[in-house]
């Protein structure tokens, strides 16, 4: 049943404009003055959940503010403040809930955030709405109000996730399409924006104290950049606060005699003739839901990422495990790609298929950040803890899941590192996953070389309840190996699923793993000091897309998430534990920064799916008969 909108009480709370944020289910603005306000939300607005709620207040007049600024704020039923709320310079209370301040704010400026924590009542259910008002200071009072998604739960309308997981990029580097007519505009693009028709991409940064503007690139180069975890911490640039988001450093870029001046301070331009278009690209963010606060979870490469998005973890063991590898513990984390690894037919052997040589880095992760303090784990690269599929096949019914990826031995495929999925077996320096999963008629893991099974199998009506798909290098969008296929590929399965009866019943998420050591202007958030710490969490921004008939439609959402948040989705939608629950442990799903609450509105009337335009559709990729090219070990 869906909640009321109606008020269950007011709260004062110093605010100003209006505007939107990822994390509800819509906004809308109404200044009726020289205030405006931007509400955003956050946290985990399940039931029985903590949600936050970020308001900002503007000075849009001519002069400066003069006398008090109070803001009132009006929670719906089932939310219930937890504290006072809190801003820098703000005095605020919890009953009423309330803040206020008198400092005289200049034309065009804004007062620090202020943020309020609200408990999500265990009976809450629906689409509930948030308001907050600014008043005082001598300019008009302005309301800004935000819808919020109780949960990300469909209440069953929801039956298939697929994750189309690609590489290496950021808002900043591939979606500067969205600001550039004739694809976009530059009004659409507003650095800091919190607004739902706006998105939060900048088109330069800083290298030092030198401001440069973001010079375009075509998506195929023949250099990449370091985006290991030394690389995050170089263009994080700690400041001791917060990344100071200007380290990047022109020496991490390889093979330096193809690297250009400021190689990381580029954007992909939106087409290049004959060779590539993004339009798929910016045809999907601006059809449906864009999330331009999605934060890679771990802060490194492709290995580990791969790992959380399968787990919620890259850990190497459980708590108190006695087969964890030798001089390590559970709060070791695999931070880096393997070296070495080979095997002897010329092919990689990642994880459980490591042949002997191999190496790869680790973090401690109870060390505090910034941890530039890595371990070398020699051999012995399988892993065992929970993942999703467990919890899938552990549900009552069985839920299906699958896994589709180009070779078994990839960093990108994440199931061969992990013990009891794998079951390795064969010669030390060739070996091969030997489980179930991979060998047992209609396998769960489904190594498709370029043959695109996933878009036969769903043209042939199957669809598992949850399915990965791992591209090959050559329609991965990763710098130094793609071909320019990826937007055509991403727009082929979308095309596929929308087309097919799955359509009223999916929800399509398509990310990318790793910030792949292009600009961005965001600094992420760092979990010092907090109920979960873990100096390897989080990365940097990644670009993240909403596909369903139940996604907003032409929507920014600025809701921060992570890859956690997208198993906690898939865990809502299915009424699953967290992965960890069952051993006690908690991993990137249990502690999400937001579970894409604010992407989908279930009470909306289904979107009708309309093809997405590509320079090549299903059947190339079905046809393709090349070798799959492996990433190049980042």
């Amino acid at each position: 049943m869906k909640a009321k909108h109606g008020l269950a009480f007011c709260c004062a709370i110093c605010l100003i404009g209006v505007l939107v944020g990822c994390g509800g289910s819509g906004s809308s603005v109404s200044s009726s003055g020289s205030w405006s306000v931007g509400v955003t939300q956050s946290g985990s607005f399940a039931p029985g959940g903590l949600g936050q709620y970020s308001i900002t207040a503007t000075n849009s007049g001519s002069g400066a503010t003069s006398g008090p600024v109070t803001v009132t704020n009006a929670l719906p039923s089932g939310l219930t403040p937890s504290g006072a709320p809190s801003g820098s310079g703000w005095a605020c209370t919890e009953s009423p809930v309330s803040c206020t301040r008198s400092d005289a704010l200049a034309a065009g400026s804004s007062y620090p955030v202020i943020t309020l924590n609200v408990n999500v009542a265990a009976g809450a259910s629906g689409t509930v709405t948030y308001s907050a008002t600014v008043s005082g200071g001598g300019l008009s009072s302005a309301t800004g109000t935000i819808q919020t998604q109780i949960g990300a739960s469909g209440n069953g309308k929801i039956q298939h996730v697929v994750i189309i997981f690609q590489e290496n990029r950021t808002p900043d580097n591939l979606f500067q399409g969205l600001c550039i007519p004739p694809y976009g505009s530059a009004s659409a693009c507003v650095p800091g924006t919190t607004q739902n028709n706006q998105y939060n991409i900048q088109s330069y940064g800083y290298v030092g104290t030198t401001k440069i503007a973001l010079s375009p690139v075509s998506l195929v180069t023949d250099y990449d950049q370091d985006h290991g975890h030394d690389g995050f911490l170089n263009d994080c640039n700690w400041n001791g606060t917060q990344c100071a988001m200007n380290g990047w450093n022109a020496d991490q870029c390889s093979p330096s005699d193809n690297c250009p001046a400021n190689p990381q301070m580029q954007y992909v331009e939106p087409s290049v003739s004959g060779v590539y278009s993004l339009q798929p690209y910016l045809t999907m963010a601006q059809t449906y839901t864009f999330n331009d606060n999605m934060f890679q979870t771990n802060q490194g490469p492709s290995f580990p990422a791969h790992q959380y998005i399968l787990s919620g973890t890259s850990a190497v063991c459980v708590p108190g495990a006695a087969d964890c590898p030798s001089g390590t513990t559970s709060v070791d984390f695999v931070a880096g790609n393997p070296e070495n690894d080979t095997r002897s037919d010329g092919t990689a052997g990642a994880g459980c298929l490591a042949p002997p040589g191999s190496v790869l880095n680790l973090i401690d992760t109870s060390k505090p950040f910034p941890n530039g303090n890595l371990l070398t784990l020699n051999g012995n690269e399988c892993f065992e803890h929970p993942t999703l599929t467990d919890l899938l096949d552990n549900a009552t019914p069985a839920l299906t899941w699958r896994y589709y990826a180009a070779l078994d031995g990839d960093i990108w495929t994440a199931p061969n590192a992990i013990s009891h999925m794998c079951d390795p077996a064969g010669p030390q320096d060739q070996l091969y996953c030997n489980g179930p999963d991979w060998t047992k008629n209609n396998p769960n893991v489904v190594i498709e070389g370029t043959a695109a099974q996933v878009i036969t199998d769903i043209q042939n009506g199957e669809l598992a309840n949850v399915t990965w798909i791992i591209p090959d290098s050559a329609d991965s969008d990763h710098a130094d190996g793609n071909t320019g296929l990826g937007p055509s590929w991403v727009a082929s399965l979308v095309n596929t699923i929308g087309q097919s009866q799955f359509w009223g019943s999916t929800a399509i998420i398509v990310a990318w793993d790793d910030w792949g050591g292009w600009y961005d202007h965001v600094p992420p958030p760092v979990r010092n000091g907090d109920s979960y710490p873990n100096s390897y969490e989080y990365g940097y921004r990644v670009p993240l897309i909403a596909i369903s008939p139940y996604a907003k439609a032409a929507y920014v959402s600025h809701q921060q998430n992570d890859f956690g948040s997208i198993l906690k989705f898939i865990e809502e939608q299915f009424s699953l534990p967290t992965v960890g629950d069952a051993i006690g442990v908690d991993y990137a799903d249990s502690y999400a920064l937001g579970d894409l609450s604010d992407c989908f509105d279930f009470s909306q009337t289904p979107l009708t799916f309309t093809a997405i335009p590509a320079d090549h559709d299903a059947k190339f990729f079905q046809n393709r008969t090349d070798k799959p090219l492996p990433p190049d070990n980042d």
